[in-house]
């Protein structure tokens, strides 16, 4: 399996948000900080919309921003909505596959469990992960995060 440009830019973008969480984001922003076209993030947009995982403000002042914590977003939550296949091989998507083994093989089994493997580590995996806590991503961003003051 080999994640797509889509996914990759659509985790970028979840990252950029989650490590600018005071603000909104604008996407011609995100585009020139990670050098990637504008137009394929705003094809992103309604995707990670419709999946509840960012929310869009329109107007002069809008942008983007994550629609729930970047602790409850898993990297398995943004593959399943911008990935359209899953298939390791051929039998997966098509029984009738041409396999003289097709009806005893054992590998098909080992794919399953290879995927569901993989999974389960994107799923174990969430976007706060992948920003972490120590500002590194922000800076390396052009961010200017303010830590909180202490009360």
């Amino acid at each position: 399996m080999r994640i797509t440009h889509q996914t990759n830019h659509a985790l970028r973008l979840l990252m950029y948000c989650a490590a600018n969480p005071d603000r909104l984001s604008k996407v011609p922003v995100i585009a020139v900080r990670y050098g990637i076209s504008e137009t394929h993030l705003f094809k992103i947009l309604p995707i990670l919309s419709r999946g509840k995982l960012l929310e869009t403000v329109r107007g002069r002042a809008g942008g983007v921003r994550l629609a729930r914590p970047a602790s409850g977003i898993t990297v398995g939550n943004v593959v399943r909505l911008t990935e359209e296949r899953f298939a390791l091989a051929d039998c997966f998507e098509d029984p009738e596959a041409n396999c003289p083994l097709i009806a005893n093989c054992r590998l098909h089994g080992v794919w399953q469990r290879a995927l569901d493997a993989f999974m389960a580590v994107l799923d174990g995996t969430t976007i706060a992960d992948l920003v972490g806590e120590d500002h590194r991503i922000a800076a390396q961003l052009g961010l200017d995060i303010v830590p909180a003051q202490a009360v």
